[in-house]
């Protein structure tokens, strides 16, 4: 059975026919690249339903103005049934009117596909990696790591609807000082199991509670055997055994927000396979990183113990960076960066296109590890775009006061804390109903308010009433009578019609946001069409004395309910079914 085309599916096709048509009568030469021809909403709905740059895109190559296409297009599209209008907008945009016919068949295209609607095929089965989390696993998921959760979590069904292949990836850190540390923390709590009063905690360990029930299981393991045992003895046994606690908590947590990776790739692993050792000799073959001396601190006197030493350095002043950097340190071991190069060149070997969620505070990495992936994969011979999305910290607040947390002391709101007392949805939602790049706070007290103000109320609320109209109608929705539609119920169509192209606006931007945008409106056009019943009985959905309009109005808000649970479903949030 051939799948309904959805309408900026077909209309995209018109406009292709159209300019098929001008290449059959000589007007524009054959084999033009069409690439940049779009076809969407204007910006001011007043000027039309839809509207095409094709004229504008295509004008220098049939050697005319664009305005003068604009109107041999138009004279195609004109003749089209679902077509009422046709007007040329300033140097040569066209402004398309559709008939209501069309929209209708956009509520039965709905309607045919279900949880499919919207879908696209757009990303052709490419497969992306999406790294995002990766916090160092030495405590659970707190407040910090959510924004980044669900964002990367939510791009990544986004890309899944879009018909790309996504590995959903973790980095564990598990190479550097912290998990040494990790490992004195869950020792000295080992000690504290076997009965040893411990104190306070010395500074500079890992003070939570939640390391408790790792000292635990080590003193049930071991017995007393690590007590007084020289640290060598121990440290990398419990180095690793707290790092595998910690990781199984990180994805018990997570699992409450709904989140599953495909993958979780070690720190530790990877130098042990001697990949930043590869990636230095690759680059140093193509005169990428070499040795030299790094320059002093700039705009300050450098420190006293400050000594010129020369370390292997990439160079990123290559690629716009401000001065070249170091892939080691002076004794030798991998800085950051360095185990970062190599780790993506790891990432890129099985993937198309690579996106990493990072919080903000590292926005000034960004430039030199998207060079140095650049030169790692474009030198072998492969280009794999690398995108990094960046993700401001919220701020947590109760009633508008702030809440107060201290990583240091073990004091810290965790993910498990949140969902525990607003519920996942309420948690994943609200992380979109910002640009993951925009500040944010998250009020416990104003996310669980029934109101208007609150995007998450507002929106299941929307489909709560649609379900429970749908439950006490006494009728089926139908579609045998749709012409019954008018203008005010042709215009939510048009809202919702809206979706398909807004999750490949989406996906192409890596941009989750938009959905949750999108059905904020949709939720906002669906209050109206129901309030204005209150004002109006005629335009109420359910007409005790018109059977056939009502089972029309009930199809219709079907379709939205439809549309609501398909973008609620790519934002991983459920929803519900009454209020």
């Amino acid at each position: 059975m051939t799948r309904p085309q959805t309408l900026h599916a077909a209309f995209a096709e018109k406009v292709g026919a159209a300019l098929n048509a001008l290449e059959l009568e000589g007007a524009l030469p054959a084999d033009v690249p069409r690439d940049g021809v779009a076809v969407e909403p204007p910006r001011d709905t007043a000027h039309g339903d839809l509207a095409t740059n094709a004229a504008m895109v295509l004008a220098r190559h049939a050697r005319t103005s664009p305005r003068a296409l604009a109107e041999k297009i138009g004279v195609h599209l004109e003749n089209d049934p679902d077509i009422t209008g046709v007007d040329i907008a300033g140097p040569g945009f066209i402004n398309l009117r559709l008939s209501d016919a069309a929209w209708r068949r956009e509520l039965l295209a709905i309607a045919e596909l279900g949880a499919d609607y919207g879908r696209s095929a757009m990303g052709g089965g490419k497969r992306v990696n999406v790294e995002f989390v990766s916090a160092n696993p030495t405590g659970p998921m707190h407040m910090g790591h959510c924004r980044g959760a669900v964002v990367g979590d939510a791009l990544s069904r986004l890309l899944e609807f879009a018909g790309f292949e996504v590995i959903r990836e973790y980095y564990v850190n598990d190479a550097g000082g912290q998990v040494d540390t990790l490992a004195r923390s869950a020792h000295l709590r080992y000690r504290e199991a076997l009965g040893e009063d411990i104190g306070e905690i010395p500074e500079g360990l890992y003070p939570g509670d939640y390391l408790r029930p790792v000292g635990e299981a080590l003193a049930r393991e071991h017995g007393d055997r690590f007590v007084a045992a020289p640290e060598a003895d121990w440290l990398p046994l419990f180095r690793q055994q707290s790092v595998a606690a910690m990781m199984d908590r990180i994805r018990a947590d997570l699992a409450l927000l709904g989140i599953e990776h495909d993958v979780f790739a070690s720190e530790a692993a990877l130098q042990a396979a001697g990949k930043p050792e590869e990636a230095e000799a690759w680059l140093r073959s193509r005169d990428l990183v070499y040795d030299g001396v790094l320059e002093a601190p700039k705009g300050k006197a450098p420190p006293e113990d400050w000594e010129p030493v020369e370390l292997p350095l990439f160079r990123s002043t290559k690629f716009g960076d401000d001065q070249d950097r170091p892939i080691r340190k002076s004794d030798g071991k991998w800085t950051y960066f360095g185990a970062d190069l190599a780790y993506h060149f790891q990432k890129a070997e099985n993937a198309d296109a690579l996106i990493d969620i990072w919080g903000a505070d590292h926005a000034g990495t960004v430039k030199r590890i998207k060079a140095a992936v650049a030169a790692l994969t474009q030198g072998a011979g492969r280009d794999v775009p690398f995108d990094v999305k960046l993700v401001q910290m919220v701020k947590l607040m109760r009633g508008g006061e702030p809440v107060k947390m201290s990583k240091r002391s073990g004091n810290f709101v965790t993910i498990a804390d949140m969902v525990e007392e607003v519920g996942k949805d309420v948690v994943r939602f609200t992380m979109l109903t910002r640009k993951p790049d925009a500040q944010m706070e998250f009020d416990f007290a104003k996310v669980v308010e029934a109101s208007r103000e609150n995007p998450v109320f507002y929106l299941q609320y929307a489909h709560a009433r649609i379900r429970s109209t749908l439950r006490k109608a006494g009728l089926e929705p139908s579609s045998q009578h749709l012409d019954l539609l008018g203008e005010t119920e042709i215009a939510l169509v048009r809202e919702a019609a809206q979706f398909p192209r807004v999750v490949e606006s989406a996906a192409q931007a890596r941009e989750p946001h938009r959905i949750a945008f999108f059905l904020g409106d949709l939720a906002a056009a669906f209050h109206a069409f129901w309030n204005a019943g209150n004002d109006d009985a005629s335009k109420r959905i359910i007409q005790s004395d018109s059977e056939t309009l009502t089972s029309a109005r009930l199809f219709l808000a079907a379709q939205i309910g439809q549309v609501i649970r398909n973008g609620l479903s790519i934002l991983g949030v459920e929803v519900v079914e009454e209020m």
